[in-house]
């Protein structure tokens, strides 16, 4: 179908069309669904309930998984808990569980309930991916794959298989898992392969030769896996627990959208602003969260004002000093900012464990003090270049070292001490930086000043 094919060109709802659409069972991808109920419910509420009571459950599953926050809260408006607890029932297990996880953020009862309605397989699954964090393999996987015995023939797990695909038990398989009597993880074939291989041959007797052994810990951060997939060119990967069971298996589809969704987040995080929020539609709700961190960008700001403030007699008395001063705090808070992304960055990626924390803060010291040197003598010949004080070009040239060198400090410290107190280090990190790179900056510059040139 033509997308937005329930619009007229003028952009009004196309009512004839989505009355046809009801009454014939027409087809449609979930995304393209998701537009539509979007565009429906914002212009006939009606319609729109008319709409959702048609779309059976199963598909309307993939279809709020195509929707954002809102548009899933409409939906809840309209159906019942057994609808959604079918919804649920009807998803792969990690699908499932977002589904529930964006359902919890709209109304936590309802999730609630939903959960106690599912099965007792379903429910534990989806408690199972729950417990582990959102950037770990674990949190992502399918735990319902099909898995076959390592003493089992070809011909016994693809009958078995086809049993479980026609009670609709099992959904999405691409791959044979194979595993030993204590479910161990030996090795995978792809069904493709699968169908080359004589129905009698036992898996034991291909072990070493057709089986793919590529397999990650359910505790394994989602940048790592990405990188794995890309480097071996697999769309798919067995997960293992720390015994080496088989726990589940991760899509390369799911791990990239994943990785995307997670580094766009971190990205409004350092800029100060939520990535729920932007995507609101109302005005009022962006500002609000932006606001937030503005003001506190602003009281950070007065802080530093303040030092200034302090000394506004040595200002006046060398005017070079006003025009100095911005130079100090600017190289300080890119410096900071270099330390600070590459500290965030390494800590998302699962780079930096505790122990590596006093290495990390050690080496952005040590760079930041290397070019704090060689700034610090470029800027203090400008400096007495231009205004012809050579004192002047050595107190700029010290306090540009002690800036840089704080940036270095603080641009690490930051983010590491907000992880260890269990607070996302992308959040704030930037607002508390400035600030102290704008204070260390003006204090030691002034206050230098003051002493050496007044």
């Amino acid at each position: 179908m033509k997308t937005q094919e329930w619009l007229h060109e003028d952009g009004t709802l196309n009512k004839e069309y989505i009355l046809t659409f009801i009454q014939t069972d027409t087809t449609m991808y979930p995304y393209d669904m998701a537009l539509m109920l979007k565009d429906v419910q914002a212009n006939d509420g009606e319609l729109y309930s008319q709409l959702i009571q048609h779309i059976p459950n199963e598909l309307l599953a993939e279809v709020m998984l195509k929707s954002k926050q809102d548009q899933i809260g409409n939906v809840l408006d309209v159906i019942e808990i057994k609808d959604v607890t079918e919804m649920a029932e009807s998803l792969d297990t990690n699908d499932a569980a977002e589904l529930i996880k964006e359902i919890s953020v709209i109304d936590s009862k309802r999730a609630t309930e939903v959960m106690e309605t599912l099965s007792d397989n379903a429910r534990e699954s989806i408690e199972t991916i729950k417990s582990y964090n959102t950037t770990e393999a674990g949190a992502w996987m399918q735990v319902n794959l099909f898995q076959a015995r390592i003493d089992e023939t070809v011909g016994e797990s693809i009958h078995r298989l086809k049993k479980l695909k026609s009670e609709k038990k099992i959904d999405n398989i691409n791959q044979v898992f194979i595993v030993n009597d204590n479910k161990e993880y030996l090795g995978s074939i792809s069904l493709e392969d699968l169908i080359l291989l004589g129905s009698t041959l036992k898996y034991k007797t291909i072990l070493n030769e057709n089986l793919d052994n590529l397999q990650i810990s359910d505790h394994e951060n989602l940048e790592k896996v990405a990188e794995l997939m890309r480097n071996y060119n697999i769309s798919s990967m067995a997960i293992v627990d720390h015994n080496n069971k088989l726990v589940g298996s991760i899509s390369s589809d799911r791990v990239y959208s994943m990785v995307e969704k997670i580094a766009t987040e971190q990205i409004y995080n350092l800029a100060g602003v939520k990535e729920t929020s932007e995507k609101e539609e109302s005005l009022f709700a962006i500002g609000k969260d932006r606001a937030i961190w503005l003001g506190i960008n602003l009281i950070t700001a007065i802080l530093a004002s303040i030092v200034i403030g302090i000394f506004d007699n040595t200002i006046q008395s060398l005017v070079a000093l006003a025009v100095l001063m911005p130079i100090v705090a600017s190289m300080g808070g890119n410096a900071g900012t270099q330390s600070l992304t590459v500290t965030v960055r390494q800590i998302a990626l699962g780079d930096i464990a505790p122990k590596d924390a006093k290495e990390t803060i050690r080496k952005e010291i040590l760079i930041s003090i290397s070019n704090g040197l060689i700034f610090a003598a470029i800027m203090g010949i400008v400096a007495y270049i231009w205004f012809d004080i050579p004192l002047l070009g050595m107190v700029i040239a010290i306090s540009m070292i002690i800036n840089l060198l704080s940036a270095g400090f603080f641009g690490a410290i930051i983010p590491l001490g907000l992880k260890r107190a269990g607070i996302d280090p992308a959040i704030g990190s930037t607002v508390l930086l400035t600030t102290v790179t704008d204070i260390v900056g003006f204090f030691s510059f002034l206050g230098l000043a003051t002493i050496v040139l007044l």
